[in-house]
């Protein structure tokens, strides 16, 4: 069945369309919800939140934004108040990061040294930083859609992203020199 379809007839009161649609998105919404909020468990917590939210509020979905777009602000605005409830310092989890076989241990390595860097310094960033560069980079999102995911206005998405790119430079200059952070 086509998204459409599905969300038709999950607004329909068909349940299994509802529940097909769901586990279609699930593991979109928990990528984003670890991404923002950096740590399993809460990404976890988000997720299902965010699974029950549109479960219950289908019906206010229209046709108006994309579903993906509608999906994702329920998700964003879940972990952002979840980080804002907590407040605390996000722990940064190691996660599997998959490379091409050809590379040597010592690339492997280096790369997965790399992989946790940019992730450390991601977390660093403000929290709408964060976000706009999750959704840009990690989700592939385009501007536009990081502009109707976060109701934001388009230009502000684009210097939201400039500044976090800055950020981003500053916190992993040691790379740029050729260095690697210790």
């Amino acid at each position: 069945m086509v998204a459409q379809q599905l969300i038709k007839a999950a607004q329909s009161g068909d349940r299994d369309a509802l529940i097909t649609l769901l586990r279609e998105i699930e593991t979109h919404v928990y990528r984003t919800a670890y991404y923002i909020l950096g740590n399993e468990q809460d990404a976890k917590d988000a997720a299902q939140e965010a699974l029950i939210r549109i479960y219950t509020k289908i019906n206010s979905y229209e046709e108006k934004a994309q579903f993906k777009t509608w999906v994702q602000r329920i998700v964003t605005n879940i972990c952002i108040d979840k980080f804002r409830r907590t407040k605390a310092t996000v722990s940064i989890e190691e996660h599997n990061m998959v490379f091409t076989s050809d590379n040597s241990v010592e690339d492997e390595l280096m790369s997965s040294y790399v992989a946790k860097d940019i992730q450390e310094a991601i977390d660093l960033l403000p929290e709408h930083h964060r976000t706009v560069v999750v959704l840009r980079y990690l989700q592939d999102f385009s501007y536009n859609e990081i502009a109707d995911s976060l109701d934001l206005p388009l230009n502000t998405v684009k210097s939201y992203l400039f500044r976090a790119r800055q950020q981003l430079q500053a916190l992993l200059q040691d790379y740029q020199k050729g260095g690697v952070r210790g």
